[in-house]
């Protein structure tokens, strides 16, 4: 990769940096729920059209959108730059949507300049506005309605308080489950009712126990959220709520099946039965982080000073799930994870503040500049990009 290239990449990120910093601002000040982003929609599509983008507004979901640029000479490999800008219930934007949506813009017009600038540039850059990550699942829908039928690789990143090219990412699915019961005076007729809150609880403390024998990656999190309306009527309904997350299709099939065994003897055990729902509208896929693509992105990243956080032996790494997951399982993809300087987790009051502070602008910066670097190798070095697709197939081959 040209010198060249990087200069120009850094040069209009430099450049456009208070641009930039408005748009998260602005994202970050406003925060929307799941499919419900329209300031950030109208924000980001006008920025990008301000930016010489060709742009669709409500691409295929309300509030998401398609913009495109395609270089003068044509043909090459079209690369998605992808963007988030939902927030969390109450908290805001607890896991720095603002900032992956500035990282996405700011690589897009890294990508554009050099692509002007070197007509022998060939390739088309996608940035694919994408709703809902916070347990709705907008790139499903977009999967789902073809988005990326004619996408060759997507890439995007994640703001965190620690830095991984290669997130272990676990797939998840959700579980509703109703107890039904009969209702009967507590204190007169017990023995007439069948108590679905014990049928719950006693369901819940099975996952309790299971917990001890499942394997270090996999997660349980499990909630009650219907128990009774009176202590003195046995309850006849009931509702357990849950998460079961795994690092790979085949943990999490036989963590469901598990799972599926503690609810049906808690419901055995209190004479109820128990109505299991396997939300697969919500399952996200494990990511599978392109190994080409990630260690080019990493080199770019370590040469701007952007460097790995060193997890000691032995300790548990950060995870969580996302629907770029599912992208992961269909195209060549990487989600990396950058340190914004915060020793705030994800998903705290905290982290909202640290992902509007000032100091999260440079290293959201860098990162851009390193996506940005990571889509001109792949549409300049066709033998780059053919290595990313043998290594995503094998990796799909293998399960993973």
């Amino acid at each position: 990769m040209s010198e060249e290239d990087f200069s120009r990449v850094c040069s209009k990120i430099d450049e456009e940096k208070e641009f930039l910093n408005s748009v998260s601002q602005k994202i970050w000040n406003n925060p929307e729920l799941a499919y419900k982003e329209e300031q950030a929609h109208e924000t980001l599509t006008s920025a990008l059209s301000r930016c010489g983008f060709k742009v669709q507004k409500q691409y295929l979901l309300p509030t998401a959108f398609k913009a495109e640029y395609t270089s003068k000479t044509g043909g090459g490999p079209v690369v998605a730059v992808l963007l988030e800008y939902d927030a969390l219930p109450n908290i805001g934007h607890a896991c720095g949507h603002n900032l992956i949506a500035e990282a996405g813009l700011a690589a897009s017009l890294g990508v554009k300049a050099a692509m002007e600038a070197d007509p022998k540039v060939a390739g088309k850059l996608v940035v694919l506005g994408t709703p809902a990550e916070e347990g709705g699942g907008g790139k499903i829908d977009l999967l789902n309605m073809g988005a990326f039928n004619e996408i060759d690789v997507a890439m995007m990143v994640h703001p965190s308080k620690f830095t991984s090219t290669f997130p272990p990412v676990l797939s998840r699915l959700s579980i509703n489950v109703d107890f039904k019961g009969r209702e009967a005076h507590a204190a007169a007729f017990p023995w007439e009712g069948r108590n679905a809150l014990d049928a719950a609880v006693a369901a819940y403390q099975n996952i309790g126990l299971l917990r001890q024998q499942v394997k270090p990656t996999c997660r349980i999190h499990a909630i009650i959220t219907k128990g009774g309306v009176s202590p003195n009527v046995i309850p006849a309904e009931s509702r357990l709520e849950l998460y079961a997350r795994a690092e790979t299709q085949s943990d999490l099939t036989e963590l469901t099946d598990c799972i599926t065994k503690c609810v049906e003897s808690g419901a055995t055990a209190a004479r109820c039965t128990a109505s299991i729902e396997y939300k697969h509208k919500y399952h996200y896929l494990n990511l599978v982080s392109n190994k080409i693509m990630g260690t080019t992105y990493d080199y770019y990243a370590q040469k701007l000073g952007v460097i790995p956080t060193d997890f000691p032996l032995g300790s548990v790494v950060p995870t969580g799930s996302t629907d770029m997951g599912n992208v992961s399982h269909a195209i060549p993809s990487i989600h990396p994870f950058f340190d914004i300087g915060t020793e705030a987790i994800n998903h705290t009051k905290e982290f909202t503040e640290a992902s509007g502070d000032p100091k999260s602008q440079g290293p959201t910066l860098k990162v851009a500049k390193a996506l940005a670097m990571t889509a001109l190798k792949l549409m300049r070095c066709p033998d780059t990009l053919q290595k990313v697709k043998k290594q995503f197939e094998a990796d799909i081959g293998q399960g993973l």
